[in-house]
């Protein structure tokens, strides 16, 4: 059983920054894919960064240019940096695994607040 562990959530003033991490247990090399999502009360859960087994990542428009996204496959950890957040970044945010097409992992998700 896969289990994903984020940490790094909490309250920060517009501009600031935070790094989301996000602990696989074993090897994260075992995924196709690994990403953020993030879900704000009353709206869907949105794609924030995502990064590929062979390293190539790709953004939501919202975050481009603010966040990234990077790994390293020693610690089978997942980050998120997130710069110039913003009141709107505020949600929860959600590490996912994916192992094949039809089988993907979910963390329990952590906070994110940022305020004006």
């Amino acid at each position: 059983q896969v289990q994903l562990v984020e940490s790094g959530g909490g309250l920060v003033q517009a501009g600031g920054s935070l790094r989301l991490s996000c602990a696989a247990s074993g090897s994260i090399n075992r995924f196709s894919d690994m990403g953020w999502y993030r879900q704000a009360p009353g709206k869907q859960r949105e794609l924030v960064a995502s990064i590929t087994k062979g390293g190539a990542t790709a953004y939501g428009n919202a975050v481009a240019g603010r966040f990234t996204i990077f790994k390293d496959i020693f610690k089978n950890t997942v980050y998120l940096e997130m710069n110039s957040l913003k009141p709107e970044d505020t949600a929860v945010y959600y590490c996912n695994a994916v192992l094949i097409t039809t089988l993907e992992y979910w963390g329990q998700g952590t906070q994110v607040t940022v305020s004006s």
